[in-house]
């Protein structure tokens, strides 16, 4: 028998969503296994967390004062949970601003690290 508390995807995810607004990269580092899985139709698939990470710092050294909030956050499963989301940021290349919204599932493993993270814009 595993003695183990079980997880809450859900406290997980808001964890997580905390790290990313305060760009703690050391802290989203530290959320997903080695071998993690990120998919999102803005990047495509991106596979281990050097990968990953490489993208996040990409991603926000462009749009720093990115500001997120999620809608709906809901437990899929044991180890999973979904968010809706929105977000806006402006890029420091263009000066443009972005607007995004969609849905998140992220599956944790049963250590409460990232395995996977699947974005779908709306």
């Amino acid at each position: 028998m595993d003695a183990r508390p079980a997880l809450d995807p859900v406290a997980l995810m808001r964890r997580f969503h905390a790290a990313i607004s305060m760009l703690d990269f050391a802290a989203i580092e530290a959320f997903f296994t080695e071998e993690a899985t990120y998919s999102s139709g803005k990047i495509g698939g991106l596979r281990g967390r050097a990968e990953i990470m490489a993208a996040f710092r990409r991603y926000f050294g462009e749009y720093p004062d990115q500001i997120a909030q999620d809608s709906l956050i809901e437990p899929l499963s044991a180890v999973s949970a979904r968010s809706i989301w929105h977000l806006t940021a402006t890029s420091r290349l263009t000066g443009k601003q972005l607007r995004r919204e969609g849905e998140e599932i992220v599956t944790f493993d049963h250590d409460g690290r990232i395995v996977s993270v699947d974005v779908t814009d709306r």
